[in-house]
């Protein structure tokens, strides 16, 4: 029987898909949420569609992390009415200012492209404008009540015993911990965010935890174990140079955030060890990357200490470039090898990595190397599932170049690790599975069972759990 105002959890995104993280946590004395991520892929529209709640009666925002599927709805829970302070990282809220007002550009550009094309069709009021705008997120920046938190330092919210633990999955990633009595007894309720993949080059391997009475963990990679990170590291290491020695190029769809800066080192280690060939040419193509890695150097003394060793920049070297601007990105397209462009936006969905397919992918010389995730309805999913051509601003590309995967450098933690993580709680009794394609979860729901002698639940969109 479930007593009348007993706490519980309630997701609005992330459930039984990976894109769009926003949980409730109501304990009646307080209600507050857990990340206020983006949709993305084939789930894009429902960011326009309504939140589910109510957001002036949030409490609170408690941030994970800086990636956009966890932070990009925050404008909109302002626009609802959200009066709540906001509890991150202090490099949670440099790296998500970054993303937010990224994301408000592009979401303004793509609304004027639409925008002339249908008045000349009549029918520009079907256009929908922009979620926010560039000067919302500016203007929200400026009156965010920001509490910035340190990791493993406990802190009251109203009835809440709060701590941050790193999560090592970006910089300033975390897991929370939540303490609350309820009826005379002590609950502890921890949501994982996103887990970080312990073989990661730039950030130390995330913290135990402790107690769970409820664990809200994310299942991204829950079907599947990664290559180990040396195996993969000697895998793009010969995939770049066999591609460079056979006059071809290297095109790096990358996202701006931990896995730019993950290349950069290994392109920065090849470079020292001179196995990266001395005419050849390095391309961060990407300013929003660049603007990430300069918080990264901000935050150098969170990296791993062999990272921290370097004077100036732990991932510049003599033979990389950071392109500013459209016009230096386009000239890089009249030099015909020896290049390494890591370029935007990670899923191939946008950004300047188009222009390069467009110009490059048609050359069975060239690799593609896919370094990160692909969601489900992305053009990068697209190509790795096998499509022999791809549509770039209107045209046709046949797809030629050699394409690698290698999901070793995923900021992700895999099956293994997800388990041997929870195997470190002293006590745990529920699990509750968020943030994974449905088909990952049912696998990776059997494996607890069998590995853990444990029940989980998939969690459905809107279901309340009753803590």
């Amino acid at each position: 029987m479930i007593l009348k105002k007993q706490a519980y959890e309630e997701s609005h995104g992330a459930a039984k898909i990976v894109t769009g993280s926003m949980h409730i946590l109501d304990t009646v004395k307080s209600r507050v949420l857990i990340d206020a991520g983006m949709f993305q892929g084939h789930d894009e529209y429902k960011n326009f569609e309504p939140l589910g709640f109510n957001p002036k009666e949030i409490d609170a925002l408690f941030l994970t992390h800086a990636h956009l599927d966890h932070v990009g709805r925050i404008p909109l829970l302002y626009k609802y009415g959200f009066k709540g302070e906001v509890f991150a990282h202090p490099a949670t809220f440099d790296i998500a200012k970054i993303v937010l007002l990224d994301a408000a550009k592009l979401q303004e550009e793509d609304y004027e492209t639409k925008f002339k094309k249908a008045q000349r069709k009549g029918k520009e009021k079907l256009i929908r404008k922009p979620l926010y705008t560039v000067d919302e997120v500016k203007s929200i920046f400026k009156k965010m009540k920001k509490r910035k938190i340190e990791y493993n330092k406990s802190f009251k919210y109203k009835n809440l015993k709060v701590k941050y633990k790193d999560a090592g999955h970006i910089l300033g990633s975390s897991f929370i911990e939540f303490t609350f009595e309820e009826f005379g007894l002590k609950k502890r309720v921890v949501f994982s965010g996103d887990l970080g993949n312990k073989n990661n080059n730039i950030l130390p391997p995330l913290e135990k935890p402790t107690y769970a009475d409820a664990l809200f963990i994310e299942s991204t990679y829950g079907d599947r174990l990664h290559k180990s990170f040396e195996e993969s590291k000697t895998e793009f290491k010969k995939a770049v140079i066999q591609t460079l020695m056979n006059g071809g190029n290297v095109l790096i769809p990358t996202f701006a955030i931990e896995r730019a800066q993950q290349i950069l080192c290994l392109l920065k280690e090849m470079s020292d060890e001179k196995s990266l060939p001395k005419d050849a040419k390095v391309f961060l193509d990407s300013p929003m990357a660049d603007k990430v890695t300069s918080v990264y150097k901000k935050w150098h003394k969170l990296l791993k200490k062999s990272c921290q060793k370097y004077k100036n920049h732990p991932f510049e070297f003599k033979q990389l470039r950071f392109v500013k601007d459209v016009e230096e990105s386009k000239k890089i397209n009249d030099i015909e090898r020896g290049c390494v462009i890591l370029a935007g936006s990670g899923m191939c969905n946008g950004g300047r990595i188009l222009h390069h397919f467009k110009h490059r992918i048609w050359n069975p010389r060239n690799a593609v190397i896919f370094v990160g995730y692909q969601a489900v309805g992305t053009l990068g999913r697209d190509m790795i599932d096998g499509a022999r051509s791809i549509r770039i601003y209107h045209e046709d590309i046949i797809v030629r170049s050699k394409l690698y995967t290698i999901n070793g450098f995923s900021a992700h933690a895999d099956q293994g690790e997800l388990i041997e993580w929870m195997r470190e709680f002293k006590t745990l009794e529920k699990i509750f599975l968020i943030h994974g394609e449905y088909d990952k979860q049912v696998i990776f729901r059997s494996v607890i069972l069998n590995e853990m002698n444990k029940k989980a639940h998939i969690v459905e969109e809107g279901e309340k759990i009753y803590l």
